[in-house]
């Protein structure tokens, strides 16, 4: 299970264009992920009009109840 994800940067500085992460696992597309100012969109593989947007608040919260605790490095 082996996941690749491609990152399609126009820009250093997120202004008006989204940073888009293209997600696939064994070579599958799962989705693309669009990261903006103001919030963070998942577009999933085959559906090229209906996103599922979220705030960078609320992602905070969802990743603090349900993400998996890991060291990070320095």
């Amino acid at each position: 299970m082996a996941h690749e994800v491609t990152l399609n940067l126009s820009e250093k500085i997120i202004l008006h264009k989204d940073v888009e992460f293209e997600i696939k696992l064994d070579g599958a597309k799962l989705g693309t992920l669009l990261i903006s100012k103001g919030n963070i969109e998942w577009l999933p593989s085959g559906n090229s009009i209906n996103k599922k947007q979220m705030t960078w608040r609320r992602f905070s919260e969802i990743m603090e109840q349900e993400g998996k605790p890991t060291r990070s490095k320095k």
